[in-house]
């Protein structure tokens, strides 16, 4: 299975997560930041995962830049998720990995699993105690799914 997974991080931990989500899917996974994904490279994947913290209840703009730049695909699988804090505030404007979700499903893209969060317990970080072992599920999960 040939997967992407496109994220960017402020403090490291959206990149933490990410390389535990390769590591479990484990195959032909590449990581790539907004800037250097290879957009010629998506009709191949199996998979396209995107990722990025909350920022002011969107995705950072480097993310935000490289979904505004995706070409329509339709029937593309995509799975997407966020780091966030567990605060009421931050639910009030939001969550990047909806709206990631939502940018993708725009262009034709199909969700596989729904968007998921994984927290942080202050703005720059750490992750909370166990995200990093629920990263890891979730992307076996989202492999499941696609069987």
């Amino acid at each position: 299975m040939k997967v992407l997974i496109v994220y960017d991080s402020m403090y490291g931990n959206t990149k933490a997560l990410a390389e535990a989500m390769a590591a479990a899917i484990g195959g032909d996974v590449a990581l790539s930041r907004p800037g250097e994904a290879d957009i010629a490279a998506l009709p191949g994947l199996d998979l396209l995962i995107v990722g990025a913290p909350v920022h002011g209840g969107r995705p950072m703009p480097s993310v935000q830049a490289f979904l505004d730049r995706l070409p329509a695909f339709q029937g593309m699988r995509v799975a997407v998720f966020d780091t966030r804090l567990a605060s009421r505030l931050v639910k009030v404007f939001g969550y990047a990995a909806d709206r990631a979700a939502e940018a993708l499903r725009a262009k034709g893209g199909v969700l596989v699993g729904a968007p998921e969060g994984f927290i942080v317990k202050g703005k720059k970080g750490p992750l909370k105690e166990g995200e990093l072992e629920r990263a890891a599920a979730w992307a076996k999960a989202l492999l499941e799914q696609m069987k």
